[in-house]
């Protein structure tokens, strides 16, 4: 008999979560970087199932990176590896942003509501992959990578408390290849717990998850190593993430593995505490294939994380919610009011190749297999631009029609060698234009572009189609993805519109269909 799986529960790019529970009510958070709206929440009643509750912000800091007028953006930068906690009614997000590392400041969000509004304020001090901690009403951040630090903030959060505690309570430096990082601290029965992750350089030499416990909140700390498992699948640890108690007592880790070109993934454990109080993961030190908590809300029907969209928008309504933008978006640019049931995308300043076009707007793949299709118009386009679906990561595949003096073309264009910095690393802003691997001449002006992705088992291929006469026809090869950390994200489905020689064209997208094949 073949054995039930639903372990990972979501088979889409979603790293670095924390967790919490508030009555019944389950909500995690994920980095979202250089994506906008970010600071994705979700929201569940049996921790298996996810829905997108809110975002904490629409713009992060409005700079020049940002709104990718410098020439490469915030790739592999930007907000990552939140906090979120929920304290005297009210819930707090802490998280850097790696393009501002610069100033030495971190991130703070309040709000009474989790839909919000937040309430942005600056933190002195640089606090990575950090946790949140309230000791009463004394606040605590835990940091740092190798070096854990434990600092005793101000009342309000906005700086460490003079003359309060400020020190490095472990030191990760023995046989690892990546030391200590991603801290997730709490209180439990009296002793104070602090997880974490670190990749080892000896043994099975993948990411695994580690504890640190004490009786004292400055320590001297007990460390271990709690879970150690791939569950199979390529040497991929299961590490990093908060823990969560259920409203009937019982404890889960939410933990995250790479799985390749679609991004890391969620992975649930359970958990339980032995005599001494230390944690122990999963069943017989294996992650379970399948888990199934107890639901707080029996039958509550969940809204997908990717949708399909008509753009049928009336005037003032917001995009759904399973949209972001690639970068803070020229809302000069865009409409899905000019000609209603359509997402009008015009081109701006000239730019060499996708992943520099501003008003990239995509949702995430998902595994094991998806297709990702567009309809669109392209009436409008001047000559030199480019509108399509792209299969977005540094190494992208990106399907268009470009407008050339003789008509219209369908072109597949792939970055498979983009420009390296000195370290032999993908090049952020990399302005090579991309290299053809095909092209068809388009009848008309109206076109209708799929990719298929396909994620099992690391296979990370992508095919590209176009409809002729009712039917899809492939296009090219296929392109090998990749996950690069230059841009540090799962594959994304990107809908482009961009210009290489002049301004003023347009595209007007129909309608995206999304479909999960299990």
């Amino acid at each position: 008999m073949e054995q039930k799986k639903n372990n990972p529960i979501i088979w889409a790019d979603i790293p670095d979560v924390d967790i919490i529970r508030v009555g019944d009510t389950y909500y995690m958070i994920s980095t979202t970087m250089h994506l906008m709206p970010g600071g994705v929440i979700f929201r569940s009643y049996d921790l298996v199932h996810w829905e997108t509750a809110t975002y904490i912000y629409d713009v992060l800091e409005n700079s020049p990176g940002a709104r990718l007028e410098d020439g490469h953006g915030i790739y592999g930068a930007g907000m990552w590896a939140a906090t979120i906690r929920y304290h005297n009614g009210k819930f707090y997000v802490i998280f850097v942003a790696n393009d501002t590392r610069a100033e030495n400041k971190s991130f703070l969000f309040t709000a009474d509501r989790i839909e919000g509004p937040w309430e942005k304020r600056k933190i002195e001090g640089f606090y990575h992959d950090c946790s949140l901690y309230f000791e009463g009403d004394r606040p605590f951040i835990v940091s740092g990578c190798g070096r854990v630090r434990l600092v005793e903030m101000k009342p309000d959060l906005s700086a460490p408390l003079p003359g309060g505690i400020d020190k490095i309570i472990f030191n990760d430096t023995e046989y690892v290849g990546l030391p200590c990082e991603g801290s997730h601290m709490y209180k439990i029965n009296g002793k104070y717990y602090i997880f974490m992750i670190h990749w080892l350089s000896y043994g099975t030499k993948r990411r695994t998850e580690v504890c640190l416990m004490s009786d004292n909140i400055d320590g001297p700390y007990r460390f271990g190593n709690i879970v150690n498992d791939d569950m199979g699948y390529h040497n991929a640890g299961v590490a990093q993430g908060g823990i969560v108690d259920t409203p009937d007592g019982d404890w889960y880790a939410m933990l995250f593995q790479d799985h390749g070109a679609v991004g890391r993934i969620p992975v649930l454990v359970p958990m339980r505490w032995d005599e001494d109080g230390w944690p122990v993961l999963g069943e017989d030190g294996k992650v379970p294939h399948y888990v199934e908590p107890r639901p707080t809300r029996p039958g509550y029907e969940y809204e997908p994380i990717v949708v399909c969209d008509d753009f049928d928008y009336k005037p003032g309504e917001q995009l759904h919610h399973a949209w972001q933008w690639n970068h803070i978006p020229d809302n000069s640019l865009w409409s899905v009011t000019e000609r209603p049931g359509f997402l009008r995308l015009r081109t701006g300043a000239p730019i060499p190749n996708v992943t520099l076009a501003r008003n990239s707007l995509g949702q995430r793949t998902m595994g094991p297999v998806c297709e990702g299709s567009v309809k669109l118009d392209v009436s409008h386009l001047s000559v030199g631009d480019c509108a399509g679906i792209c299969a977005m990561q540094s190494n992208y595949g990106f399907l268009a029609v470009t407008r050339e003096e003789d008509g219209n073309y369908i072109v597949l264009l792939y970055r498979s060698e983009p420009e390296k910095d000195a370290h032999g690393r993908p090049r952020p802003g990399d302005r090579l234009p991309g290299t053809e691997q095909a092209r068809v001449k388009l009848e008309g002006d109206a076109a209708e572009l799929m990719i298929r992705c396909d994620f099992r088992e690391n296979t990370d291929t992508a095919e590209f189609f176009y409809k002729k006469n009712g039917e899809w026809v492939k296009l090219g090869g296929e392109l090998h993805m990749l996950y690069t950390l230059d841009h540090f994200m799962g594959y994304r489905y990107e809908l482009c519109c961009f210009a290489t020689k002049e301004p003023g064209g347009y595209a007007d997208f129909d309608r995206y269909d999304i479909k999960v094949i299990e």
